[in-house]
């Protein structure tokens, strides 16, 4: 038996002896394997509780404790293994566990002085949380007093709404109000029927739902999803608004955003399939419930949209998708077809219908096979033929209108559908009728259908003359302003090609006038407004319009103001029109070969106007922000609705990039909260758009002051995007202008280094120090030189086995004066910071010597003293050698030289640093002190 313990005992004793040298890992392997082989309890029992030990150490608390209980089992009097699980518990928050064990610790040895004071301290820290848990109770029932007290003064009440929706958002908070009846409670403040309470409810909901998957259920089977509803159904924007955050929060916790291990309970909470299926299909059911105010329709859609559709393609079920179009897609259809002018019409805002045709578009690009998208256009097909009734104008309208529902949504559905029988002679008959509304609907019809050129052949060939025809016959300005939209939109077809004019020329210029004059004059109504707007969306696609416009400070103002709305519809129209003023659409490279050839075979060349050249779009640039472009861009950017597509907000990245460009304007920008604006744009949407955001926050970043352009905790998020930029496969003005801004983040505070670094942008910044390319090296380096306070960056300086140092010291011996400062700069700092680094610069490169008495001889006086502070620093390095080395060199010389030198206030600095160094080398006996000339 003896040879079967000496194994175990072996590896026991080589884990004490990894144990010792600090290798935890080692240790912990040579331990399990004796445990695995050894038969004896006693021995067993003290490799457990070394194992414990080093368990302790990795910060494995459970597995520490686990191991420490099998030694106490063995032996219940054993201190180091008690005293170990007491540790262990304390970690892991069970504090009257812990306190038991250091009890007995401290029965069997009584003097102990470790023990008595862990004793002490644990017994502290119950009491008082003893003391909070019972606080936090009555401060629960105090703030529910307050809110449902009918008498208490208002600024009480608010006071006790924000500190219960505040404490909901922690996760002790929210348990604490659950468990103190909390949700009868705010139900009670729902049913006073009082917008503020209602809203304090929602958002302590909001608070207790996210991130808890079983007080979401618990919660949402308590109030009902049919409440829930109930409330978001309110006339209410912000009520509506907060309620459609409780459904988001509910929905992220029970659709597995939720990460915590429930143990035996797992099965009895986990199964949440029923109530998403329940909200689901409540939210359908609002969609086309009469009982539902324009805010809460709003709401249900956004949810829709939000939820309904796969988050990428990667994702293979879109069950969601059949199930919402099998159960909803004719309520959705019915929103789309609403005609607000006619009686009996559900509650619409100005954004509902545009949103209902957003989510349809979305529902039909997640159906993934012909079949599925066959049966959506079954759908529609059969909504469409079963409201049209010769014999009835108002369900044929709504007919007609579902059609320009689903042309602003899957474009090809409503296209087909335009073309099926009788449907566009019904249309063409709707523009004679004597009714307004008829002849609006059907306008808006013709228009919506003539997007995409190829398809709608009807509407190329009459569909001018037929407007035109509207256009000169109309009295009525609604119609006109319409009927013109839609020659605007067939008449721009050729997009920004000068040669590829539909209309008579001037006669663009013409119609432009026209619709800048109808946006200026308040007396219009502002949906008729909008329309000129989107007939300039079309018309600024030639230069000669979009000079006009820019030139008419009173029509920009206007469409900012209408931009500003609550009125959203008309985001794309107004980034449309922003994209063409500052060109900064995607440009087709023009190549002279190619032209030749296509003139040789009769072939269309596209022609660029003398107005889209560089000077004429500066002046555009300067125009917009001169008349308020960056608030109402600033506006447009928060909409919080599905209508702000991924493409809309690549095209106002796009725009911000343009509006960036000349330095000079970037203050204008900050001043009018520009900075703020782009970091969602950089954040999320298209890669393009994120990336054309991200350069334009590169550009605000290197030359204002981060505080100020990106206020509170705002900046920290403008970090990632800038190194983002970094990467190799972005363009070199992107990785130049993103160093520039980290370098002066990096400049800034110890907090934003920091987060550089987190971010990981060392790896990049190192490799541009290597690029070949000059103002790409310099500018990382800066970066550097910016960041080298920073003890992470330090500690990668002191690893061995890179280059990183040496390159610091040969860029010094460059013969760019702005590169050797960032980098002497740098090697300065470091050296101070790391005194080892003063000796291993010596051993990285032969040329060290030389290269630092070339900087300490340098004419500019910048370059000098950083050069002179980098041989102070090897005096103060305690390295006897080096500093030996540097005497018997040139250095002394040097140093002689200049410290001798007069004073002078444009050499003060090196002078200064050269008169220290002597000192320095005096004191540590190196040379004999200067005798006084006699």
């Amino acid at each position: 038996s003896t040879l079967g313990l000496q194994q175990p005992m072996q590896l026991k004793d080589e884990g004490n002896k990894h144990f010792q040298a600090g290798d935890f890992d080692q240790a912990i392997e040579c331990y399990t394997k004796a445990i695995k082989m050894c038969k004896d309890k006693k021995v067993l029992a003290v490799i457990h509780r070394n194992r414990s030990a080093c368990y302790l150490k990795k910060e494995n608390y459970s597995s520490a404790a686990s191991d420490a209980s099998k030694a106490i089992d063995v032996d219940a009097a054993d201190v180091k293994a008690l005293y170990r699980r007491c540790q262990a518990l304390e970690k892991l928050g069970k504090l009257d566990m812990a306190f038991k064990d250091v009890q007995r610790c401290a029965t069997i040895e009584p003097k102990n002085k470790t023990f008595l004071e862990t004793l002490r301290r644990l017994g502290a820290e119950i009491q008082a949380k003893l003391k909070t848990t019972f606080s936090t109770d009555s401060r629960v029932q105090n703030m529910f007093d307050i809110l449902l007290d009918e008498e208490m003064e208002k600024d009480k009440k608010e006071k006790a709404a924000n500190n219960l929706i505040v404490l909901s958002r922690e996760d002790a908070g929210a348990e604490r109000i659950f468990q103190n009846n909390g949700v009868q409670l705010l139900q009670n403040m729902i049913e006073t029927g009082k917008p503020e309470m209602i809203l304090a409810a929602v958002r302590t909901l909001s608070g207790m739902c996210t991130g808890h998957k079983a007080r979401a259920m618990a919660i949402v089977n308590m109030v009902g999803v049919d409440k829930i509803c109930s409330i978001m159904a309110v006339d209410n924007e912000e009520i509506a608004l907060a309620t459609c955050n409780l459904f988001q929060c509910i929905n992220d916790s029970l659709s597995g955003g939720d990460k915590r291990d429930y143990g035996k309970e797992a099965s009895l909470v986990l199964d949440a399939a029923k109530d998403l299926k329940n909200i689901l299909l409540s939210l359908l059911e609002m969609v086309g419930s009469k009982k539902v105010s324009g805010h809460g329709r709003d709401q249900a859609l956004n949810l829709l949209c939000k939820n309904v559709p796969r988050k990428g393609k990667k994702e293979k079920d879109n069950s969601r998708a059949l199930f919402t179009i099998d159960h909803g897609l004719k309520k959705i259809l019915k929103v789309c077809g609403q005609v607000p002018e006619l009686p009996d019409q559900l509650l619409l805002t100005e954004n509902t219908q545009l949103i209902a045709s957003v989510l349809l578009n979305k529902l039909y690009d997640d159906l993934k096979c012909d079949p599925e998208r066959n049966n959506f256009r079954d759908i529609c097909d059969e909504y469409i033929k079963s409201k049209i009734d010769p014999n009835n104008m108002d369900k044929t309208i709504h007919a007609i209108n579902t059609i320009s529902g689903l042309l602003q949504g899957p474009f090809d559905v409503g296209n087909a559908l335009i073309g099926h029988q009788g449907i566009m002679e019904m249309m063409v008959a709707l523009c004679g009728s004597e009714r307004e509304v008829d002849q609006m609907v059907a306008v808006e019809a013709l228009i919506h259908s003539s997007t995409k050129m190829s398809r709608a052949t009807f509407i190329i060939t009459n569909g001018v003359s037929l407007l035109k025809d509207i256009y000169k016959k109309t009295k009525n300005e609604k119609i006109k302003i319409r009927a013109l939209v839609g020659l605007c939109k067939l008449g721009s077809a050729g997009g920004d090609d000068y040669s590829l004019r539909q209309f008579a020329e001037g006669s663009t210029e013409k119609l432009a006038k026209q619709c800048r004059k109808w946006l200026c004059n308040p007396q219009i109504d502002a949906k008729t407004r909008k329309w000129a707007t989107e007939g300039l969306a079309y018309l600024t696609n030639d230069a000669d319009v979009k000079d006009d416009f820019v030139e008419d400070e009173m029509a920009l103002k206007a469409m900012f103001e209408l931009a500003k709305s609550k009125d959203k519809t008309i985001l794309y129209a107004v980034a449309c029109i922003l994209v063409n003023c500052t060109n900064c659409y995607d440009k087709k490279e023009i190549i002279p070969e190619l032209v030749q050839l296509a003139k040789f075979s009769k072939q269309h060349v596209p022609e660029q106007h003398p107005k889209d050249k560089k000077d004429f779009i500066e002046k555009r640039v300067k125009r917009l922000l001169k008349a308020g472009v960056i608030s109402a861009l600033a506006v447009m950017v928060k909409a919080d609705s599905s209508i702000l597509t991924d493409q809309t907000k690549e095209m106002l990245a796009r725009v911000f990039l343009a509006l960036s460009d000349d330095p000079k304007d970037r203050g204008t920008i900050v001043a009018q909260g520009g900075g703020k604006a782009l970091i969602p744009l950089a954040l999320e949407g298209t890669d393009a758009g994120k990336v054309k955001a991200s350069h334009a926050l590169a550009k605000i970043a290197a030359i204002s002051n981060p505080e100020i352009a990106f206020p509170g905790e705002r900046v920290y998020e403008v970090v990632r995007p800038l190194v983002n930029l970094l990467h190799t496969d972005r363009e070199g003005m992107q990785n130049f202008e993103a160093l520039r801004g980290l370098t002066n983040f990096a400049g800034f505070s110890e907090k934003l280094r920091v987060k550089i670094v987190k971010e990981n942008a060392l790896p990049d910044i190192e490799n541009y120090m290597f690029e070949e390319h000059d103002e790409l090296r310099q500018a990382a380096t800066e970066c550097m030189c910016n960041l080298v306070t920073c003890k992470e960056v330090q500690e990668r300086y002191l690893e061995d086995g890179n280059d990183k140092l040496k390159l610091l010291v040969l860029l010094c011996g460059e013969d760019d004066e702005k590169l050797q400062i960032a980098a002497a700069g740098a090697l300065a700092m470091i050296t101070a910071s790391q005194k080892k680094l003063c000796t291993k610069m010596t051993q990285v490169t032969a040329q060290w010597l030389e290269i630092l008495q070339r900087l300490c001889l340098h004419d500019n006086p910048h370059i000098q003293h950083r050069g002179l502070v980098i041989v102070h620093n090897m005096f103060n390095s305690d390295d006897n050698e080096l500093t030996k080395k540097l005497i018997e060199s040139e250095m002394l010389e040097i140093l002689t030289i200049i410290g001798k030198a007069a004073d002078n206030p444009k050499r003060q600095e090196p002078i200064d640093t050269a008169r220290a160094c002597l000192v320095r080398a005096m004191d540590l006996g190196l040379i004999k002190p200067f005798s006084s000339p006699s």
